[in-house]
């Protein structure tokens, strides 16, 4: 699918995207003694910057929400959750929840890129949000980013009144490109999982997701092998969760994909499985659009339709999965 012309267009005068091959930048000073993927993560931060100000400048009063920070015990570490937290009374109120991971392929990214959305999600959907940060490889290779999201999702399950829960109101799972890998991921390990039994995950919110190894599926067409950098075995269901042995019963999925992303095929295959088992789905299209571009431009028209689809998709997933339960 050709690329949305506005998005071309804007993208073509973009300067974060030109390049001077003649003239290259002089070496920054902040990156001496950093390594080689803190530079990445570094030079990455300011294509996202845009949509972190662009709901930055939405954010809700501060007094109809509060944040805590939770440090919770993983294997040889501790990992940070952010919570966010509706303000209202009675002190005793409790809401559904959002646990969110964030995207980046595994190697970059951290709660910070959707903080200022989530509040927002949190004050219009009246839920908590947990945004996760778990560790990237390759410093934490597979499966550390798995474990440590799953170990969030079954410490938020255990300590529901300590930031205000009820998973009985709502427990989704969510994220955007890998971290919609590791919601998938998440959601499958929760419904295999009898310590969970009593306190299911409702719902799946994917947006963009990585689910299938292009080893594993010679007739996907991406040029690059995206899942690699999650260095595990391409057939092991964590690293492509479209394999998983069955998706029978898993949590409603709404699933959100790009008509010009090489993850395009990813989603269409995923909700086709599930659908396929029974579990109920909706499906989003944005046509032209590439792999992230709501980040990029996040004032053009097709990525104000995705916000609004996020918000309404959240919405469906907290009446469905919880009728479902």
């Amino acid at each position: 699918m050709p690329v949305d012309p506005e998005f071309q267009a804007a993208y073509a005068s973009d300067p974060r995207f030109q390049t001077d091959l003649a003239n290259p930048p002089a070496p920054d000073p902040a990156e001496e003694g950093l390594s080689e993927m803190d530079k990445v993560r570094r030079r990455g931060q300011p294509i996202i910057q845009a949509a972190k100000d662009y709901y930055t400048a939405r954010l809700p009063p501060v007094t109809t929400y509060r944040v805590e920070h939770k440090a919770i015990p993983v294997e040889g570490a501790t990992i940070r959750l952010r919570c966010i937290i509706p303000s209202a009374t009675p002190d005793d109120s409790t809401y559904p929840v959002l646990v969110w991971f964030h995207g980046g392929g595994w190697i970059v990214g951290d709660i910070e890129m959707d903080d200022s959305l989530l509040r927002t999600l949190c004050v219009e959907l009246q839920m908590c949000v947990v945004n996760v940060e778990y560790r990237l490889a390759p410093e934490h290779p597979f499966p550390t980013p798995i474990n440590d999201s799953f170990a969030a999702v079954k410490w938020v399950a255990e300590n529901e009144s300590s930031i205000h829960v009820s998973v009985s109101k709502g427990f989704i799972v969510g994220g955007d490109s890998a971290g919609a890998h590791i919601a998938t991921v998440c959601a499958h390990l929760a419904h295999d999982d009898p310590a969970l039994a009593e306190r299911k995950v409702t719902g799946q919110l994917l947006r963009q997701p990585a689910v299938v190894h292009p080893d594993v599926c010679p007739e996907d067409p991406r040029a690059v092998p995206t899942a690699d950098l999650l260095q595990g075995a391409p057939n092991d269901p964590r690293v492509s969760p479209l394999l998983w042995p069955s998706h029978a019963g898993v949590a409603p999925a709404f699933i959100m994909h790009n008509g010009a992303d090489p993850l395009r095929d990813d989603a269409r295959a995923m909700e086709r499985a599930l659908r396929e088992a029974g579990v109920k789905t909706r499906i989003v299209t944005y046509p032209g659009m590439p792999h992230g571009f709501y980040y990029v431009y996040p004032d053009i028209p097709m990525s104000r339709k995705m916000d609004r689809d996020l918000r309404e998709g959240l919405k469906w997933l907290l009446e469905v999965g919880v009728q479902q339960c």
